[in-house]
């Protein structure tokens, strides 16, 4: 059973499709700290498909917290990590294992606060793909953080 969205995100995912990890429960992507679903205490991150790539939508738990209010680059980035994950299996129709990650910080990224991540394909290369995305926030639309990825399909 999935969970209803929290009222801030509605309007905006509204319609979209959610992207889901196939397979069975106990498929090792199920246990992944950031997007699978089995993990007890990962982040559980979920995203839908747009036009674009993906879309994702956050909230970061005050319990990641860095400095006051704001969330630790690490898990800005472990964020980043699973969005473009999911572009990977957007336009691949394949899980991908992370080769190379940069994230650029632009503004903290408040915790306990709606934040959208977005996530696009850059090029395909065939046994690799470059995609890049970002967080922003929902209610401003203010860039926070982008990410650029390459990322190696695998077999699920």
């Amino acid at each position: 059973m999935t969970l209803p969205l929290p009222v801030p995100f509605r309007s905006t995912f509204d319609g979209l499709e959610e992207q889901r990890l196939s397979g069975e429960p106990d498929n090792r992507f199920h246990q992944c700290f950031g997007c699978g679903p089995s993990h007890p205490t990962g982040l559980h991150v979920r995203t839908f498909k747009t036009d674009e790539g993906v879309a994702s939508p956050i909230v970061v738990s005050q319990q990641y917290e860095g400095p006051p209010g704001a969330a630790h680059g690490g898990i800005v980035a472990a964020y980043l990590d699973e969005v473009l994950a999911a572009t990977v299996l957007r336009v691949t129709g394949r899980l991908g294992v992370t080769g190379e990650l940069t994230i650029r910080y632009m503004k903290p990224v408040p915790t306990e606060t709606p934040i959208v991540g977005r996530g696009s394909l850059v090029a395909d290369y065939g046994r690799y793909v470059d995609v890049e995305g970002r967080l922003e926030n929902l209610s401003t639309g203010v860039v926070l953080a982008t990410g650029r990825g390459r990322f190696f399909p695998v077999q699920s």
